[in-house]
């Protein structure tokens, strides 16, 4: 208890006056050199080396003080030993001692100073890599957060409003449009749950290649609806990031469903094109005449479902109608 005691009070004390210590070394390094002249041994002139290496070894004190405080014993032991009148190597050869052990102590202390500023720059670079962790995963919270309400906002958006004009025609008598409204309802919630799979394949990011993830999509559509679906494939394939290849896909899923929605029955061509630096995704439905805009559109659910998040990964969609509205084409575009 004794022997951890005093450490343990000099430790505090000198965390609460950083300056104190500095001071009483300088005060007790000037000391003997009023002594070094009249001394008959070299007490003095150890003493004091030690006292001011120890110093000087000090990180806290300015360069300033420390060069003020060398001079200041260099020249009280010089005095010393002239008044002394001791030999010229006393004279001459007790500033040298002091003054190597000074620089000794120097070293020391700029080897401190590196030491301490190596241990800030790392505590820095732990904090701003905390900071950027913590970044990080704000911003993928708000990415699910987007995916996730990209999905269910427009899905249950759509299908509450489908679901309204059903009880509105059932309360007219209407069976048959409210039957009609039912089932484009039951299809909306089967595309929203397909859309949610997606989102959170994405996120958990296991989805399949999206030549894969096509396929898959224009097998259950040919196998769903009437006509032909064909898919083409050029370029070197190559694999996307997940929110990417899941733009593309909900793209193709749109335009599959509008297709099926204004072009029942006619071919859909799909096409992926791997080019240098992007990817594009073209879907070409050509209809036998002109067909009008079908009731069942909500609008807002769509087209803008697909252009937002594309454009978050700096994606493109485009939409051409030709052939006097025979022909529609969707395009979709990303950066990769």
């Amino acid at each position: 208890m004794l022997a951890e005691d005093p450490r343990g009070r000099l430790g505090t004390a000198h965390a609460r006056h950083p300056h104190v210590h500095p001071a009483l070394l300088a005060f007790s390094a000037l000391l003997p050199t009023f002594a070094v002249g009249e001394a008959e041994d070299t007490t003095a002139v150890i003493m004091l080396c030690v006292l001011l290496g120890r110093f000087t070894s000090l990180t806290s004190p300015s360069g300033r003080t420390i060069a003020a405080v060398t001079s200041a014993c260099l020249a009280g032991t010089w005095i010393s030993c002239t008044l002394a009148d001791r030999p010229l190597s006393d004279v001459l050869g007790y500033p040298l001692l002091i003054l190597v052990l000074t620089l000794l102590g120097l070293n020391r202390r700029q080897q401190q100073l590196r030491t301490d500023q190596a241990e800030q720059l790392l505590e820095k670079t732990l904090l701003m890599q905390q900071e950027q962790a913590r970044a990080a995963a704000l911003a993928e919270r708000t990415r699910i957060a987007r995916e996730m309400h990209d999905v269910l906002a427009h899905s249950l958006g759509a299908l509450t409003v489908q679901l309204k004009v059903a009880a509105a025609l059932i309360e007219k008598g209407d069976s048959e449009g409210a039957l009609a409204r039912v089932i484009r309802s039951n299809r909306l919630a089967d595309e929203g749950l397909a859309e949610a799979r997606d989102a959170v394949a994405a996120l958990r990011g296991d989805i399949p290649s999206l030549p894969d993830a096509l396929k898959q999509l224009v097998e259950t559509h040919d196998s769903n609806h009437p006509g032909e679906v064909g898919l083409s494939l050029s370029g070197e394939p190559r694999r996307l990031s997940p929110t990417a290849a899941v733009c593309l896909v909900q793209s193709a899923r749109e335009a599959l469903t509008n297709a099926a929605k204004h072009a029942p029955g006619e071919r859909v061509e799909v096409s992926l094109h791997y080019a240098d630096g992007y990817v594009c995704l073209t879907v070409d439905n050509v209809a036998s005449s002109p067909t009008p805009q079908s009731p069942d559109h909500v609008p807002g659910y769509g087209l803008t479902g697909i252009r937002e998040p594309l454009a978050l990964v700096a994606g493109t969609l485009t939409t051409e109608r030709a052939q006097g509205g025979a022909r529609w084409i969707l395009a979709a575009e990303v950066p990769e």
